[in-house]
C-alpha cells in the first residue's frame, strides 16, 4: 500500500507543473477569445446599426468598455486576474496607464486596435484589429 501511495505522489508531483501551465495557456486564450468576441460585436454595432462606437481601453483597471454614440449599446469586458493587459497600439508616450479611446466610424477605416495581455508566468498575447479587413485576431508574442 506505501508503495502505491508513493507512486501516485511521484506522479501528481511530476504531472502538476505542466498541468498549471496548460492550464494558464487555456485562461490566456480564454481572455483573448473574450476580446476577439468583444471588438466584434463593437465593429457589428457600427457597421450594421450604423452608429459611431466608442472603444474605452483600461490597461490599469484590466477591461474594456464599447458604447454607441446614444448609450443604446453598452458592453464591458473585465478580464480575470491572472491575465493582465499589458499595452495598447498605438502607444502614446506621455502616460500609457491612461485609458485609450478608438472610434468606430459606419463605413470609415477600421483604426489599428492592438491590446497585448499576459499571464502570471510571462507569457503573452497580442489581439489587434487588421485596419485592412477589419477582423481582429489573435497572435503569439516572441520573446
Amino acid at each position: 500500500m506505501l508503495i502505491v501511495v508513493t507512486l501516485i505522489a511521484l506522479v501528481a508531483g511530476l504531472s502538476y507543473p505542466s498541468v498549471a501551465s496548460g492550464v494558464d495557456s487555456l485562461r490566456l486564450r480564454s481572455a483573448s477569445d473574450a476580446i476577439i468576441s468583444f471588438l466584434n460585436t463593437a465593429l457589428d454595432r457600427a457597421e450594421r446599426r450604423q452608429q459611431v462606437v466608442e472603444i474605452w481601453i483600461w490597461p490599469r483597471e484590466n477591461s474594456m468598455i464599447a458604447r454607441s454614440a446614444d448609450l443604446g449599446f453598452v458592453r464591458r469586458l473585465d478580464l480575470a486576474e491572472p491575465i493582465r493587459i499589458i499595452a495598447v497600439q498605438p502607444a502614446i508616450p506621455e502616460n500609457p496607464d491612461q485609458p485609450r479611446r478608438f472610434l468606430l466610424y459606419p463605413g470609415g477605416a477600421v483604426p489599428r486596435i492592438s491590446v497585448e495581455i499576459a499571464n502570471k508566468t510571462g507569457r503573452r498575447l497580442l489581439v489587434s484589429v487588421d485596419p485592412v479587413t477589419g477582423v481582429p485576431r489573435s497572435e503569439a508574442e516572441t520573446q
